[in-house]
């Protein structure tokens, strides 16, 4: 069914192979999980595993009924559980369909013991908590993992960790440093670089990366913006104007009267708001794009429509074309900007776009 209102994401799978490419590219000797959790970071589970169907060496995920889905879709690639497994079932499930698994805690582990035999071949990343104090085994707890696992000779095992900073000042050493003592002398494969240490941190690219907000086209630094990394954005959020005021100095713009004029003004009301996933506390001046010209917000998103500064671009009446994010017809803002301004992260704008926002694809 076609849908009325303007508002459209478009997703291009072209742009999530660039990515994986230049993930590929940065981290030469390394294999690359595809990371496709939480939808794919809203751009559609399905839609980036068709996109690098043929290419990806694997693919990284939270739900063990998705990874099962994919196989039964004939996906032949590893599967990664993030998480590793919630329950029994979901440990038969991996050793079904030869999903591998993360084990990071030590009930994890004896569901494990539980569920498999020690003839059985799996594949198990074993995760070490080297610093972000999230998941994982540490010092205390890693000897009596390590003597469960040998229970299982036939497992396929990788060393795990994740960086808590690899986007920050403190970077990668300290945690490479605690890895490197958690290790020991393990020669066996390592999967360490989340999409901050692929694009910034070569010494840990080790044997697997994880490239996640970067296969679609965000930054993860906030000083060197996906443009200057080679990116290319996966997603545009376009819409189009839908109404015009015209108001003079001294008025107010919105609920709660947020905006006021300081000279006349023509506002332009763009349908898009809160329940289309654009963040309601974006405040004025939050840029955006109409008929290819760079402007503003203005006033306190709306539910299902914000507002706009329209004075310099005379020629914007109803229907002309909006860019939120990305790059279209209306020009290119980026979803870094727009979550720069809202106080939040690219990440969280992809994942909030709402099921009611139709989406397309194609080129961007």
């Amino acid at each position: 069914m076609k849908i009325s209102r303007p508002i459209r994401a478009r997703i291009s799978p072209a742009a999530i192979l660039h990515n994986y490419r230049l993930a590929k590219r940065l981290a030469p000797h390394a294999k690359a999980w595809a990371v496709i959790k939480a939808n794919a970071y809203g751009h559609g589970q399905w839609r980036a595993v068709e996109a690098l169907r043929g290419e990806a060496d694997g693919f990284a995920m939270l739900e063990t009924e998705n990874a099962v889905a994919l196989r039964e879709a004939g996906i032949t690639q590893p599967i990664l559980l993030l998480e590793g497994v919630f329950s029994a079932r979901d440990m038969r499930a991996v050793l079904e369909h030869r999903l591998t698994t993360v084990i990071h805690c030590r009930e994890q582990l004896e569901l494990l013991l539980r569920s498999a035999s020690p003839e059985q071949p799996l594949s198990i990343c074993l995760k070490l908590n080297s610093g972000m104090n999230r998941l994982g085994f540490t010092a205390p707890t890693l000897p009596a993992a390590w003597a469960g696992l040998r229970q299982l000779p036939q497992a396929e095992v990788t060393l795990m960790t994740h960086f808590a900073e690899a986007d920050g000042e403190c970077g990668v050493a300290w945690q490479l440093e605690r890895f490197a003592a958690l290790a020991g002398d393990w020669q066996g494969p390592r999967c360490l670089a989340n999409s901050a240490a692929i694009l910034r941190y070569p010494a840990a690219h080790a044997d697997w990366v994880r490239p996640g907000i970067m296969l679609y086209g965000a930054s993860p630094f906030v000083e060197q913006s996906a443009a200057e990394l080679g990116l290319q954005p996966a997603m545009t959020l376009s819409s189009a104007i839908i109404g015009v005021q015209e108001i003079a100095a001294g008025e107010r713009v919105g609920y709660g009267g947020t905006f006021t004029a300081e000279r006349p003004m023509r506002i332009g009301v763009v349908a898009c708001g809160y329940a289309d996933g654009y963040p309601r506390h974006a405040p004025s001046g939050t840029p955006i794009a109409v008929m290819g010209q760079r402007t503003k917000t203005v006033g306190r998103v709306s539910m299902d429509m914000l507002a706009c500064d329209l004075t310099a671009i005379p020629q914007a009446g109803i229907g002309a074309p909006v860019t939120l994010w990305g790059r279209g017809v209306a020009g290119e803002v980026t979803a870094d900007e727009v979550a720069t301004a809202a106080g939040t992260i690219s990440y969280e704008l992809f994942c909030a776009v709402a099921p009611r926002v139709p989406v397309e694809i194609g080129a961007i």
